[in-house]
């Protein structure tokens, strides 16, 4: 049986039912994956349905105001993303919806990830979106790397294109891929258990027990924390905005402080507290009217 025959049956036997596998409308494919970006599915399923059924289209979107989408998108973190997305919706409703992976790309907040996405699970093309998930089974099922890195993306591309994504249900076979390696491919695989075990060029090596896992293939980016706080400043701006969101009245930038941190001291903090506020109005999240803080 060909390599990808035997993933797409897998699939259909045992792939997640998760909602945005049931649709190939492109505005709820984008919202998926701007939504998983960060955040782990089991998350995003919730604010999926409530922020299709607060903005079902593209143009209900568009004429949304940054407090809308700020609102809907609250508890989902990484809020800048909900106004990216936005963003995007308005260039839609402008051009048109693109028809092609480059029309994607020429959108102002789409990379080749989510362009690539897109043409796979909304137009049934075959493309093969590559993240950590698709780099880590796809280098090992197709090159035999136990660890592969970004470098070998082209590599994959081109030995997926021959090998994974021949059929007319090739679209499929990047969701499939994403379950397997969810499922047995993960940093420290479970071979034993993989359906792709067989075929897997990678498998032997990790099934001798020979292979070990590096402690950190990736650097991670380091985050901003100011003077030994207990969060790193993406948190506190977060609370920021929930306060801001939530609060019935206007919030001073006084009242800001203790209120998303305890240990806040304005002698050793106020410059912080006031960085952390001209970012997220840099970002188009708030404005600063005089003393007070709201959404813009």
């Amino acid at each position: 049986m060909k390599p990808d025959t035997k993933l797409l049956r897998w699939y259909t036997a045992h792939g997640r039912k998760l909602p945005w596998r049931r649709t190939h409308n492109a505005y709820r494919i984008l919202v998926s994956e701007i939504m998983l970006q960060q955040t782990q599915v089991d998350r995003v399923k919730g604010f999926y349905a409530s922020w299709l059924k607060r903005f079902p289209t593209w143009k209900a979107l568009a004429e949304a105001s940054n407090a809308d989408v700020l609102h809907a998108w609250a508890g989902l973190g990484y809020n800048r993303r909900a106004l990216v997305l936005r963003d995007i919706a308005r260039q839609i409703v402008e051009r048109g919806e693109p028809r092609d992976r480059e029309g994607w790309l020429a959108l102002k907040g789409i990379g080749p990830y989510t362009a690539s996405a897109v043409m796979a699970f909304a137009y049934k093309q075959p493309y093969l979106p590559i993240d950590t998930n698709i780099r880590r089974f796809c280098g090992r099922f197709l090159l035999g790397k136990t660890y592969p890195q970004p470098a070998d993306d082209e590599q994959i591309q081109q030995k997926a294109q021959i090998t994974l994504m021949g059929s007319a249900q090739a679209f499929d076979i990047p969701q499939a891929i994403f379950d397997v390696a969810t499922m047995y491919c993960t940093k420290v695989p479970n071979c034993a258990a993989c359906p792709m075990q067989k075929e897997c060029l990678a498998a032997k090596q990790f099934l001798s027990g020979e292979v070990t896992a590096p402690k950190q293939m990736v650097a991670k980016a380091q985050e901003t924390i100011h003077r030994n706080k207990k969060h790193p400043d993406r948190i506190y701006r977060g609370r920021i905005l929930k306060l801001v969101r939530e609060s019935v009245q206007l919030v001073t930038v006084d009242s800001i402080g203790c209120k998303i941190d305890n240990e806040y001291d304005d002698e050793l903090d106020r410059t912080w507290l006031e960085a952390m506020i001209n970012r997220l109005a840099a970002d188009g999240m708030l404005v600063q009217k005089g003393k007070s803080v709201i959404f813009r």
